[in-house]
């Protein structure tokens, strides 16, 4: 698509503001003015540190009993053996394998406008292997084997790592400078280092008057570019002006103190107003997004009560969209498993690792923002509740506000035995969507994943794997014609903005079954509508059915393919009958597609696609085919089931799926 058609729909989709932040920020950037106005900023705000020996603490830390007595014996070893791990030099990256602490980014440093505008190179494919160490979200690791042990190597290594960084990441200059979104990353984790290991020994005055120092040089970074989080309205907004917060909290007396706390707090109320729908859903389409959005709202929520000013903390229309936001995200969780749907973007984001639990277990989050946001926990106690603890949500209660929240939520469906359930994908897109993934189908059952979202495995990659795990034809949906459901017009950006809606929701008179009807407009360009229509029924069976309906008369024939995407489990399939059957945990379960009778088998094209291989029917696969990205630069094989067919609409498809009986 041409570049000017590209950026007239950017403009009435994006709306005039955003737009023009964002160009308004490529000017002050490509000019010279950043530069100019950066220059010697970093010895001045140094000069200014030095004036300073200490900082505010910013919470009360919980009892070291307290944090034994959740975690057991068995989350203690856990933590204590994470955390060994890291003082040998290796962290969990993306929340699951381990990787070199790397803090000395690759080659010679320039300043971070220039990796920015593309003067220099980055230095690796991928920037986020360089960022992902830098965020220093492994010093929380650190904190918590401290505070609850005491062993003075836990303390040491992070001084260690932190005389490293600062030495190899003078201010201002190298990769580590050019997102302020890890800037502010790192204040977070630079301020809750300096408070839990202020009574080590190896916290000298000599490193606290540097650790300062450096809160102040990377506060004083976030501001320059601030435009850019703006029009980006999104966690980088959110995450900045968490950082800004932090800074100005923990610096009261720096000069710039009240600045930063000031463009913070606006910013933050701001953006949870305006990035949290009236439902709840975050502005991202993301639950991996959406999760992090509540962890910077638990870490400025815990430190507020040092401010100085009732005008400078949460507003109460933002404690509401954050009651809605923690709602909607619990609805979404299994409660068997503690996770959730791989909606959208996912960038493997664990801002705050204040848990033994595994990277995909959202309960700790959960619970304590439930806690925070609502008074009350929504899961029974348990190991989980470590984040509440260093939230200090026992010491402290929201403001009295109305819990009479609008009854909307995400489209869960739930079979009456409770044994299985299921996410339709219906948005109705106001920010920008990630993946084009209009009424796609997550089935859960007995805490396991049956129909599974790709995820997204790498934003910057070659080809094939260039964020092409957002594309429609990955996802359990329909493709026409090979084309998206949205026009992919960037790495992040889908244009041409497909909408759901919901038409029919039902229940049987005696709860024998539940019956939800959708469909989206993604197709319109082509005269044709893609209506779902879910069923599930009392003895664990379930039935979607997919329409193809023409819009006006259609008379020309249209290439329509339906794609499941499934565990890697032991399988067996009758081509015959197009029958799947897998061997789960719990036992066989069945996927049968029925096209419509009028459909001669002959015009069928069979895939069952693993790891980018055909194991059964014919036909070309794309590589990034039969995968699952349960975090970033991770992906695990994964069994694809796809039908396609050429019709002419009307058409439909049957996918009837049987569970074996629960056990009573």
């Amino acid at each position: 698509m041409p570049r000017l058609s590209l950026a007239l729909k950017a403009l009435r989709e994006l709306g005039p503001r955003q737009v023009s932040l964002y160009i308004t920020y490529q000017i002050l950037l490509r000019s010279g003015y950043l530069r100019w106005k950066m220059r010697d900023r970093s010895r001045k705000i140094d000069i200014i540190s030095l004036r300073f020996s200490g900082f505010r603490h910013l919470c009360a830390l919980p009892d070291s009993e307290a944090l034994k007595l959740c975690l057991g014996e068995e989350g203690i070893s856990a933590l204590l053996a994470e955390a060994d791990q890291i003082v040998d030099g290796y962290f969990r990256r993306f929340g699951v394998e381990f990787a070199p602490i790397t803090l000395t980014p690759p080659g010679e440093l320039f300043h971070w406008i220039d990796y920015e505008t593309g003067h220099q190179p980055w230095g690796a494919e991928d920037p986020k292997f360089i960022w992902e160490p830098a965020r220093f979200g492994w010093a929380f690791l650190l904190g918590r084997a401290y505070s609850i042990s005491g062993d003075e190597c836990y303390a040491e290594s992070f001084w260690r790592y932190f005389e490293i960084f600062r030495s190899a990441n003078p201010a201002n200059r190298g990769q580590n400078w050019t997102s302020a979104q890890e800037v502010a990353l790192r204040i977070l984790a630079f301020t809750f280092a300096g408070q839990v290991f202020a009574s080590s020994s190896h916290s000298t005055s000599t490193r606290n008057s540097q650790l300062i120092s450096a809160i102040a040089q990377h506060a004083d970074r976030i501001p320059p570019s601030l435009l850019y989080a703006r029009a980006q309205n999104n966690n980088h907004l959110l995450s900045e002006a968490a950082g800004l917060i932090t800074a100005g909290l923990a610096l009261p007396d720096h000069l710039q103190a009240r600045r930063w706390s000031h463009l913070g707090w606006k910013w933050f109320n701001r953006g949870l107003r305006q990035q949290i729908d009236s439902d709840g859903a975050y502005s991202q389409h993301s639950t991996n997004y959406h999760r992090l959005m509540l962890q910077l709202a638990l870490w400025v929520y815990a430190i507020q009560n040092n401010s100085e000013s009732a005008a400078l903390q949460l507003e109460k229309p933002s404690i509401s969209k954050l009651q809605l936001a923690t709602r909607w995200l619990i609805t979404l969780t299994d409660r068997a498993a503690g996770r959730v749907p791989n909606l959208g973007p996912n960038d493997g984001a664990y801002i705050l690792p204040l848990s033994v639990q595994p990277y995909d277990d959202y309960r700790p989050v959960l619970q304590a923002a439930s806690q925070a946001f609502f008074d009350e926990p929504t899961f029974e106690a348990g190991v989980w509740d470590e984040m509440s603890l260093w939230f200090s949500l026992e010491s402290f209660k929201t403001s009295a506000l109305p819990a009479n929240l609008p009854n909307c939520q995400p489209l869960v469906i739930r079979n009456s035995s409770y044994s299985a359930w299921a996410y339709l994908r219906t948005a109705r897109f106001n920010g920008r969507p990630g993946h084009a993934d209009q009424l796609h189908l997550d089935l859960w059952w007995r805490g396991l994943n049956i129909a599974q979202d790709a995820g997204t495995y790498l934003y910057n990659a070659a080809q094939p794997w260039d964020n092409s795990l957002t594309r429609t034809q990955v996802h359990n949906t329909l493709t026409i014609n090979d084309q998206e459901q949205m026009t992919r017009a960037g790495r992040f950006l889908y244009l041409d903005r497909a909408q759901a809606k919901i038409t029919a929701h039902e229940n049987a008179k005696d709860d024998v079954w539940q019956r939800v009807c959708v469909q989206h407009d993604g197709y319109r360009k082509l005269g044709i509508t893609h209506r779902r229509t879910v069923t599930t029924y009392v003895d664990d069976r379930w039935l979607v059915t997919d329409e193809i309906i023409p819009v006006s008369r259609h008379s020309s024939s249209i290439s329509a393919r339906l794609h499941w995407l499934l565990p890697d489990w032991p399988w067996k399939l009758d081509e015959t009958e197009l029958k799947l059957e897998l061997e789960s945990p719990h036992g066989w379960i069945s996927l049968q597609i029925t096209p419509a009778s009028s459909l001669q088998p002959a015009t069928c094209i069979l895939q069952l696609v693993r790891a980018g291989k055909l194991l059964a029917g014919n036909g070309d696969v794309a590589p990034y085919i039969g995968w699952v990205s349960p975090t970033y630069a991770h992906k695990v094989p994964a069994l694809s089931w796809g039908i396609e067919v050429e019709v002419t609409p009307p058409f439909s498809f049957t996918s009837e799926w049987h569970f074996p009986k629960s056990e009573q």
